[in-house]
C-alpha cells in the first residue's frame, strides 16, 4: 500500500543550513544560551537542530548567521523572536513573533536581551 504525505503548512519551508546562537527564558528560570544549525525555515517558523531539548512555551531569541553581507564587506544575521513549539531528538521548532535582518554584532559577545 503506497504512503501519502499531506503538507498542511499554508507557507513553504526552505531547507536551508547556517549556524546559529539562541538564548532560551521561562519564567522562574535562568536564562540560558546554545549553538545549532539551522534546517528549514518559513515565514513564520525555524526547525533547527542543537544539543539541548527546549522547554515547550519558552521564550527564544535566535541569532543565525546569515549567508549574503551587507555592502559586500559586513556579516549580516537574521534576529528572531519567538517560542518553542516542540523539541525532542537535537530537533527544536519555533514560532516567530518577529524577525529582521541586522548587521551582525562580534559573535564572541553573548546574546543581549532586547528592550
Amino acid at each position: 500500500m503506497k504512503s501519502t504525505t499531506v503538507e498542511r503548512r499554508a507557507n513553504a519551508r526552505y531547507e536551508l543550513r547556517m549556524p546559529l546562537r539562541y538564548r532560551v527564558s521561562q519564567k522562574g528560570d535562568i536564562p540560558y544560551i546554545g549553538t545549532g544549525l539551522t534546517q528549514d525555515l518559513s515565514v513564520h517558523g525555524i526547525g533547527f537542530r542543537c544539543r539541548k531539548s527546549l522547554p515547550v512555551g519558552a521564550h527564544v531569541e535566535v541569532l543565525v548567521d546569515w549567508p549574503a553581507k551587507y555592502d559586500e564587506l559586513y556579516p549580516l544575521e537574521l534576529q528572531v523572536t519567538g517560542f518553542v513549539l516542540r523539541s525532542e531528538n537535537g530537533r527544536t521548532a519555533i514560532r516567530m513573533t518577529s524577525h529582521r535582518l541586522r548587521v551582525a554584532e562580534d559573535p564572541a559577545q553573548p546574546i543581549r536581551a532586547t528592550a
